[in-house]
Parts: C-alpha cells; structure tokens; sequence
C-alpha cells in the first residue's frame, strides 16, 4: 500500500497543498516549525482518526477557518482507492470513499499507517494511559470492530462512574445501589473482550519486538511485554504495575472481573470511582528482567519505543490483504546515535514506502536520502537538490 498523492486544504499551517510521493522512501526536510510534521500527521489520521500532537480536532484546522480537508489517493496493487475527510472545528468530521459518503470510522479499513515520532517515548516513560492508548489504537487497526466495543466500554464506563459519584453525594450504602449490578454486567461484558484482546496482542508483539529490538539496538536485553491486571489485584494507576498479571482466555477472565468489582465495590463508594477494569491496566515493557521505566538508559528507552513501532507494523504487515502499512518516522533520526541511524534504515528499507521527515538530511543515512523535498512555511517548494536550506547542518529551534 502506498499513498500515491496527498492533497490538504486548510489543514494545519497549510492554506493548500499538493505533494506527490512515491513507492520507496520519501524524506521531507525543513526547519521545525515549517509543516512537514503536519503532512506525515495528515496521512497518519486517515487510518487513526486522531492526532499524535493533540487530543482535539480543532488544532488541526487553520486559523480562521471551520473546516479542513484532506484527500490521498491510495494504491492497493493494482487498485486505486481515494479517501476524503473534512475535519470540522465543531462537530462531526465527514467523509468519502471515491467519491462515495461514509462514516468517517470506515476511512482505517483502507488506510494502514505505523507512525513512529519523538512523542512516542512517552510510551515507554509516561504513565499508564501512554501504554494503553498504544495498544488500543493497534487493537483497533488489527480488527476494526474493536472501535466500537472500546467506544461502548468508554460510554459504560462513565455512567457506572457517574452513578458511584451521585451515590457518594447522597450518602448511599452499598446495599441501596442495586442499579449498579446492571452496569456491572454491561462493564464486565464489553472490559472481558477488552483485557483478552490486549493480552493477545501482547503474545503475538513479543516475538517482532524482540527481533526489532536487536535489530535497532544491536544487542539482545530479552525484552517482554506483560499486562498488570487491576482484576488481577494490581492498581497500575496508583503504583508502578510491576506486578503483571495475564490472564487465560474464556471464561476466566470474566469471572474474575465481576469478582474483582464485589470486592471492591465498597471502595468504589467511598471514592466514587470505578477502580477496576481495562481503564486501570497497565503495559509492563521489560528489558534483562527489569521494568524499562526507570530502570533503562535513555538509548534503551528509545530502542523499546521504536521497537513496538516496527512491530506493530510487522504484524500488520502479516495480516493485512492491503499490503505493508505505510511507515511514517518523524523527526526520529535526530534523536538517535549513528549506529541506531543505520540500524534503523536498514530495517525499514524494504517497505512498500516510508515517509521520513527531518529537519536536517545530514541526519538522515545516504539510503534514505534520494529525492528529498524541502518544506517551508507551509509551502512545498520542490526538490530539495533544487531548493536547498541555507545551512543544512543546523538544527530548528522548536
């Protein structure tokens, strides 16, 4: 699968913009700050309908305007598919599929994309929800209906939780809340799926994140992925997860849920809050042994996240019809030694196409450098051979 021309409107700092793009590698240099971030973030969304910036749809529109547009037309083969999303500052986003309507959760049926940028260290070293919102988002591109059953948990969720909050107000015992069984059922029924999904993925991730990890790295720290349960008995939320918990498919896990909310449904009064379920685990990444946070160098660190990126678009590599994922790095190279540099490139080299950005293409190792194209205040001003920065050897500022 490659994009084979992207076409924005009111998109970020863009006014307008028409940027062609090949099979192979495809290297966009500019100072930070320019847009070339912004143009591997419009093709990330059409197969994650979010940003990897920001939260909000707003941002992504131009200053002054209520919508933007973004067009790519994709090669699957020897098909052609157009995909088409207007994002809306206020309410719903629209889309098209040739030409056709749809709902803009269709558009990542036909969009594969694996980004990998700085905010990725995040998952390695942020909290809890860093790791859960990666897994979430791979879940969901491996098996599309997952969307809606996250949706529907979230949607469960802050009911059940709004009813333990107006319980707690009304000084409620634990006795007189038998409407709380009901969403106890509907939290268990969707958080079960949820839990045996993600542990899944994290037995078919160990094997390509072991393989990435040596690869960028050039040593093997036996790294493992493992999930710290809240129904398991571990409070990711509140203590460092270190505790991982996985449980076997079927049954079990649904058992164990519902026992686990009796338990501790007294708390849950108290407090008011739902403390246990899929919104309370952890991801625990582990290298020789040990949890990579707080206990990893900064390389290591770096090495995991790119390593669950490579891995990730290897298993969707595996499994999709579509062909390889599309393989955006942004901003990655600066970030690494010579050697990871190398290493990376290597391992990337052979995907149907990769879409690198820099804000120096010395950054960049000589394979990956062939036609690159120089961005400049929101404008893309061809070749970068033929429009060279004035002192590529100087990073941006921001």
């Amino acid at each position: 699968m490659i994009v084979e021309h992207l076409s924005l409107v009111d998109f970020r700092n863009y006014a307008s913009a028409e940027l062609d793009l090949r099979a192979g590698t495809n290297l966009l240099v500019g100072r930070n700050g320019q847009g070339k971030t912004n143009l591997a973030e419009a093709v990330a969304y059409l197969a994650t309908l979010g940003s990897h910036r920001v939260s909000a749809d707003a941002p992504l529109v131009r200053e002054g305007k209520e919508a933007a547009f973004v067009r790519a037309r994709l090669v699957h083969g020897s098909r052609h598919v157009t995909l088409e999303l207007q994002v809306n500052r206020q309410g719903s986003n629209k889309a098209r599929i040739s030409g056709n309507p749809v709902r803009p959760s269709e558009l990542p049926r036909y969009a594969q994309v694996v980004l990998f940028a700085p905010e990725d260290l995040g998952i390695v070293r942020g909290d809890p929800s860093s790791r859960r919102r990666f897994a979430d988002q791979l879940l969901v591109q491996r098996a599309p209906r997952m969307g809606s059953v996250l949706a529907d948990y979230d949607r469960t969720l802050r009911q059940r939780t709004t009813l333990l909050k107006s319980a707690r107000a009304r000084g409620m015992r634990i006795e007189q809340l038998t409407t709380l069984d009901v969403w106890d059922d509907k939290l268990v029924a969707l958080g079960s799926q949820i839990i045996d999904a993600r542990a899944r993925l994290a037995a078919d991730m160990q094997a390509p994140v072991a393989a990435a990890y040596e690869a960028i790295a050039g040593a093997d720290h036996a790294p493992e992925l493992a999930w710290a349960l809240s129904i398991g008995g571990a409070d990711p939320e509140e203590d460092d997860g270190s505790g991982a918990t996985v449980l076997d498919e079927g049954g079990a896990t649904a058992e164990r849920f519902r026992a686990a909310l009796q338990d501790r449904r007294a708390q849950e009064l108290e407090r008011g809050l739902t403390l246990v379920g899929p919104h309370r685990d952890d991801l625990v990444l582990r290298l020789r042994g040990l949890p990579v946070k707080g206990y990893a160098s900064h390389g290591e660190s770096w090495s995991v996240a790119l390593s669950l990126r490579l891995a990730s678009a290897e298993l969707l590599r595996a499994e999709s019809p579509g062909g390889d994922p599309i393989l955006i790095l942004d901003d990655v190279f600066a970030e690494l030694d010579a050697s990871r540099r190398g290493r990376l490139a290597g391992v990337v080299a052979d995907y149907e196409q990769v879409i690198v950005t820099a804000a120096v293409a010395g950054d960049i190792p000589e394979p990956l450098r062939a036609d690159a194209v120089r961005i400049e205040d929101g404008a893309i001003l061809g070749p970068l051979a033929e429009h060279p920065l004035e002192a590529d050897g100087e990073h941006g500022d921001a």
